[in-house]
């Protein structure tokens, strides 16, 4: 039976007005995000994390020895702190730690590898506040769940612990936009289709390779990573990018968890105050995480 949240919450996403400009594409994302609210029992504290814009944030009993550094999406060129906010805090309520979410650079301002560069910056951070590796989960969707895997790549190539786990939500790890799924799901999602992806990829490479490993991962060596879940949406464009990662890693014996959710939507995590599975896709990505922390 189809789910008459996801019913209701296309049609929301429909009704939207699309801006084409960047700087307006930016404040809508934020905008949207910022309308779910926040809690009254979560904390925000910005920081600078060795120079890179990031805030904490904590719920009551979040353990401090412990964190998830999340890598917000949005193709390297729109998304921010205030699109994920309520997103992120959601990740360390259910993980019961602290969550360290950084503003990286982007593109077209900052193309690649600023956003790597920035992501070693934090982690390097957290590392430095006494937080150890075995402690530490990296999380992001879209963009950042690709990030995710591509930052690792940069953490192990400048000599630093790798963290425990990573989650990866509906990552983006192909700038070539070669998988099947942008032709067959095209028509069930309803918000990234091959024209944006392209647009995006070429914005952050900014003339750099395709197939460089910490843009797009599927091309790098992931032998020796830590463990890996990726959750993605049965309908979205970017599910060949999942399985295509989960294949790569699993081929280099990365212990990976791929969930492909029905009927769901690019990130629909996000949308977890009015959507129970979004809910239930956090909750699981959040057991993962805490499983891997400390063990």
């Amino acid at each position: 039976m189809p789910d008459p949240e996801m019913i209701a919450l296309r049609a929301q996403i429909a009704a939207r007005t699309r801006a084409t400009e960047l700087p307006q594409m930016r404040k809508d994302y934020g905008a949207r995000g910022l309308a779910f609210g926040l809690p009254s029992d979560v904390t925000v504290t910005p920081v600078s994390a060795n120079g890179v814009k990031a805030e904490w944030t904590s719920t009551p009993g979040a353990d401090a020895a412990k964190a998830i550094l999340f890598l917000h999406g949005g193709g390297y060129v729109i998304g921010s702190l205030d699109s994920h906010r309520h997103f992120v805090a959601e990740c360390g309520r259910a993980a019961g730690c602290r969550t360290l979410a950084i503003d990286y650079r982007m593109a077209p301002e900052h193309p690649f590898p600023a956003a790597v560069e920035d992501t070693v910056a934090a982690y390097r951070f957290l590392l430095g506040t006494g937080i150890a590796a075995g402690n530490i989960a990296i999380a992001g969707d879209s963009a950042g769940g690709g990030l995710v895997v591509g930052g690792m790549l940069a953490i192990r190539a400048a000599g630093l612990p790798l963290p425990a786990c990573a989650w990866c939500i509906s990552p983006w790890v192909d700038m070539q936009a070669l998988g099947r799924s942008f032709t067959d799901r095209a028509e069930t999602d309803p918000t990234v289709q091959a024209a944006t992806i392209k647009f995006m990829a070429e914005t952050y490479l900014a003339g750099a390779d395709p197939k460089s490993p910490t843009a797009a991962p599927i091309y790098g060596d992931l032998r020796g990573m830590p463990p890996m879940m990726i959750q993605v949406g049965a309908c979205e464009t970017l599910l060949d990018d999942s399985i295509a990662l989960a294949r790569v890693a699993g081929i280099a014996d990365v212990p990976v968890d791929l969930q492909i959710w029905p009927e769901m939507i690019h990130v629909w995590h996000t949308y977890h105050p009015v959507l129970s599975a979004g809910k239930r896709a956090i909750a699981a990505g959040a057991a993962f995480v805490k499983s891997k922390l400390g063990a």
